[in-house]
């Protein structure tokens, strides 16, 4: 008899232990995949915006101007904000898809852009600050000019509840060189 109580002893151990990392396995998805106030920040930013952009070939360029639209919309539950861009860029039809999460587990947001002047994504992450208003992703991209990924970064600024701004930059000889700034009025 104490052979068997022996025996069962560890099974029941065992039992319990993994009701308790399959209950502590659930509350970590759970925590996970459920949209937060990060999220309900992003939805803010949903609707239909109207843009202005100025961008430069190369830092003594003169800037070119494009004009255009962006709708932007939380997807998958509230989970994702998908922003579709649209305009014109010297004569030519622009269209550009972004994707911005914030991951709850890495507490950081990621960000994913593709376009139609080019065939790869571009993949940046990085933090909000509170203080400034300010989301600053950092990364890589594919210059073809160059021949060679570069660093990348994107600021995105909220300066009120309709107007925002965009600056993206590149690295140089250890310098951020800026290469576009998108300044967005919400449509009413």
């Amino acid at each position: 008899m104490k052979c068997l109580l022996l025996l069962c002893f560890p099974i029941l151990a065992a039992t319990t232990i993994l009701a308790q990392d399959q209950s502590g396995a659930q509350k970590a998805w759970m925590d996970y995949m459920t949209p937060g106030k990060v999220h309900q920040m992003l939805a803010h930013s949903d609707g239909t915006w109207d843009y202005e952009m100025t961008f430069w070939m190369a830092p003594d360029a003169p800037p070119s101007k494009s004009t255009g639209t962006t709708e932007n919309k939380m997807i998958l539950g509230g989970r994702y904000q998908e922003s579709v861009h649209k305009g014109n860029i010297d004569g030519m039809e622009f269209e550009g898809h972004g994707l911005l999460a914030y991951d709850n587990a890495k507490k950081i947001f990621q960000n994913s852009w593709v376009d139609n002047m080019g065939t790869g994504i571009m993949l940046l992450q990085g933090t909000w600050n509170d203080d400034t208003h300010k989301l600053t992703l950092a990364g890589k991209s594919y210059d073809p000019m160059q021949g060679k990924d570069i660093d990348m970064k994107e600021i995105f600024t909220i300066q009120d509840d309709d107007h925002h701004m965009v600056e993206m930059y590149y690295t140089k000889d250890g310098k951020d060189i800026k290469s576009m700034e998108i300044h967005l009025t919400r449509k009413k």
